[in-house]
This record gives structure tokens, sequence and C-alpha cells, in this order.
């Protein structure tokens, strides 16, 4: 059985640790996955909605190839 852990509450500036060297080996900023992350720019964001016209469009033909070939179908059946 899948079991769901409850998140953690969001803490407010005061309660966040700090970035010096005393925090440096707790587990909320060791293996944080932020840290591993590259900087997002404005390329990616450019790739990301290219990417996403392309699915949209991708898409959209799918549907009206469907709705043809239903349509076509329901031709050869009527007599």
């Amino acid at each position: 059985m899948l079991q769901f852990r409850p998140r953690r509450p969001a803490r407010t500036p005061e309660q966040r640790p700090s970035a010096n060297a005393a925090n440096a080996g707790s587990p909320d900023q060791a293996d944080h996955p932020s840290r591993h992350r590259p900087a997002r720019d404005q390329d990616d964001f450019l790739h990301r909605m290219l990417a996403n016209a392309a699915a949209f469009a991708f898409t959209i033909a799918l549907i009206a190839v469907g709705l043809w070939l239903a349509m076509s179908i329901a031709d050869l059946r009527t007599p």
C-alpha cells in the first residue's frame, strides 16, 4: 500500500537556516535538489515553449485525423 507523508509546513525567513558553514552539514541543505539544478535562463524558457507548441499542434492533428477517420468509417456504414 502506498503511504503518503505529510508535507512540512513552510518556513518563514526567520526560521530558515543560514548558509554559513555551521549549517552546511544539515540534512536540509546538504542534498537539497535545488543545489543540483542548473540555473534557468531564457533559452530554457524558449525551448519549453517550443516543445509545448509542438505538443499542442501534434494533439490537434491527432484529433483531426481521428475525427476524419471516424467520419469516413461512418460514411462507409451508411447504405
